[in-house]
């Protein structure tokens, strides 16, 4: 099914000095932004309690229903920045249906009063896609999950616990025959039933909850879903609105969680997958210890000289797709931060990807047009405009991913792991995992106890599974490949990375060197046919797979390798993949399942308190890794989840268990199986 597209905000600015922004759609107006911010202080701050509420935290969930401007969202930040007794940090998810594109935010906020703030929120603002998108200030203390979508649909594929809720109830007109605050996605639907029953299931224990709406029917709405409404007056203006509590006369059923006490926990495997996770629980104030059989960290397959990252797209904008687009935006967001930094090689420019669609360049543009895909995203372009980016002479048309690049996975990694808070042991290898009370214990073959945390991420490939074996969970299936990359030092002409049947990369940067790498081989098999004493190190390179990979370079820019073999070097990995080419991340489910419980639905499974996999990253470890690696995090510390639950269902670690369910529940009576 396609997702809707995201429909930007149009904005009247009017044509007068002074004149201030004007939705024609919806017909709100905006006060200068010096009274949006005060207006957001004296009804959305003070109606809930803020500052004062989150003195002394670990953590703070604001929830607002419509985030215009962004004035909320700023009053806010600037509040938690004076605030001395602030919590550690601040989540702020906000869902707009027609979010502003960048130059009417920029133009929104040319005088704004916290220009440093907006100038932060102007520089990190995403294209608008219609999925979540993760955008992090203050180190990471500050976090806007910021949802594009329609109100009613969003809302019940998001998983948090908001402590705070900002609510334009879009049902009434105020006196002056105008709202007080400008928002042209700010749903009239906001009001209903369903929608006060879908924020009512977000809240977390003493909520509360603001609205600038007085109109009967919400308070009746806000009753009904838990809430006690109280009538106030706004203190800048003397209007009335809404305060409430969430003081539920029912106990609220919740889905489970596996997050465990404590903020201490131990990775297990020191390649993308593991570092990404142990940065990603460090970044939010945990201590982590990774253990690495290896006496380095990345010395299989995430030690390779180069890879890509990078979206994708199709025709239905399927689950893959979805998941990938998510995935390449933070992804984006890491590596670009990481090469910026010096240590990290890479390119984080954009990435040329050749197309064979049918129809040539119309089609694409029509494919483009009707999924809605801005250009911020991709793009599609003549074999003209491609070449010119490329440097090179390409002969299809191709899709430009602005955001995609390569970077070194092995820099990546010390990169990641050298976050504060993470604690890098090597050369140990873990071959039991028990529990023990309310710890989970990792011992050696010998016995020995390596570590012991309440809270455990399997980031270690293949030997993920061996450990859960005893504990009962079911294996999953999963099939090795082995891949070899083709590189040599030297000039020529690309100037941008390009996929297709196969891909090329411009290598430059220490630890890379200069020149060009190419690749990957796939072929099946295990890593234990390899016939070597740790059959998961590196395998040796083999000159057919070189020459495979020099021929595909030919076919794909025309670049002609040295002739010379002596020149061309390489390395070789095992990928692991799932069957279903998703990856597997989150918290395990009970091996033993309670006598009646559901099992048709991911989202009900009970869970192992405090163990979670990540795993099964496939070929795009480098953009799949420190999306899912947040999420990992946010089941793990309670904190709001950066992937909608359908597609957290959709890699959740459970899933197989849940179509054998949903076959089992197909079945005819008397257990006959359907034909075929």
């Amino acid at each position: 099914m396609t997702t809707p597209p995201v429909e930007p905000a149009v904005v009247d600015w009017g044509t007068q000095p002074g004149d201030v922004p004007r939705s024609p759609q919806y017909g709100d107006i905006d006060h200068p932004p010096s009274g949006a911010l005060a207006q957001a202080r004296h009804v959305r701050l003070q109606g809930n309690g803020l500052p004062g509420r989150w003195a002394g935290r670990a953590q703070f969930t604001v929830l607002e229903t419509g985030f215009g401007l962004g004035h909320d969202f700023l009053a806010t930040w600037q509040a938690w920045r004076d605030d001395p007794a602030r919590c550690e940090r601040l989540f702020y998810v906000a869902v707009e249906r027609h979010p502003l594109q960048a130059a009417d935010l920029q133009r929104a906020h040319a005088g704004s009063p916290l220009p440093a703030l907006a100038g932060q929120l102007l520089q990190a603002w995403p294209p608008l896609t219609a999925n979540l998108h993760s955008l992090a200030f203050e180190g990471g203390r500050v976090q806007l999950l910021l949802a594009l979508g329609d109100v009613a649909a969003v809302l019940p594929g998001l998983r948090l616990q908001a402590d705070a809720f900002y609510v334009d109830a879009h049902l009434d007109a105020h006196r002056d025959g105008h709202r007080d605050d400008y928002s042209p996605a700010r749903n009239p639907a906001i009001g209903q039933p369903r929608v006060i029953k879908a924020l009512a299931a977000l809240a977390a224990p003493g909520a509360t909850l603001v609205t600038s709406s007085a109109a009967t029917p919400l308070r009746a709405a806000l009753t009904s879903a838990g809430f006690v409404p109280r009538p106030a007056r706004s203190r800048n203006d003397q209007r009335e609105i809404t305060l409430a509590d969430w003081a539920p006369r029912f106990r609220p059923r919740r889905p489970p969680s596996a997050a465990a006490a404590g903020r201490e926990a131990v990775v297990v495997g020191a390649g993308l997958a593991g570092a990404a996770a142990a940065s990603a629980l460090a970044q939010l104030g945990w201590s982590v210890t990774v253990l690495e059989r290896h006496a380095e960290p990345a010395a299989e397959t995430s030690g390779n000289p180069a890879g890509l990252f990078h979206g994708s797209l199709n025709a239905d904008d399927s689950v893959y797709a979805r998941l990938f687009r998510s995935a390449a935006l933070v992804a984006h967001a890491e590596h670009a931060a990481a090469i910026a930094t010096g240590a990290v090689p890479g390119q984080a420019t954009g990435l040329l990807r050749l197309a064979q669609d049918a129809g040539g360049l119309p089609a694409m543009l029509a494919l483009l047009h009707r999924l809605g895909l801005p250009p911020g995203y991709v793009q599609a372009l003549s074999a003209e405009e491609a070449s010119a980016l490329a440097g090179v002479p390409l002969a299809p048309t191709a899709w430009l991913y602005p955001g995609g690049g390569w970077v070194a996975p092995a820099a990546w990694v010390r990169h990641a792991l050298s976050t504060p808070g993470v604690h890098f042991v090597g050369g140990v290898e873990v071959a039991a995992l028990a529990r023990e009370g309310d710890a989970w214990q990792l011992r050696s073959a010998s016995g020995h106890l390596l570590a012991q945390a309440a809270t455990v991420v399997l980031a270690n490939a293949g030997a993920a599974a061996r450990l859960l074996a005893p504990l009962g969970h079911p294996p999953w299936p999963l099939r090795c490949t082995r891949g070899q990359v083709t590189h040599w030092a030297g000039q020529h002409a690309l100037r941008l990375p390009v996929a297709g049947d196969g891909y090329a990369i411009p290598l430059a940067g220490p630890g890379c060197g200069a020149g060009l790498l190419c690749g990957a081989t796939r072929e099946a098999g295990t890593p234990e046919q390899d016939g070597r004493a740790t059959p998961w190190a590196a395998p040796e390179t083999r000159l057919a797979d070189h020459r495979h990979n020099l021929q595909r370079l030919q076919r794909l820019t025309g670049l002609v390798p040295p002739a010379d073999p002596a020149l061309w070097q390489g390395r070789a990995g095992w990928r692991l993949h799932s069957n279903d080419r998703l990856p597997i991340a989150g918290a395990l489910p009970l091996a033993a399942m309670p006598a009646g419980q559901r099992l048709d639905q991911a989202r009900l499974l009970p869970r192992e308190r405090g163990l979670f996999v990540l795993t099964a990253l496939g070929a795009r470890g480098l953009t799949l890794a420190p999306l899912l690696a947040r999420l990992v995090a946010a089941q793990a510390t309670g904190t709001p989840w950066p992937l909608e639950q359908d597609l957290a269902d959709a890699v959740d670690p459970g899933r197989w268990r849940v179509r054998a369910a949903r076959r089992d529940r197909a079945a005819p009576a008397g257990g006959l199986q359907p034909a075929g």
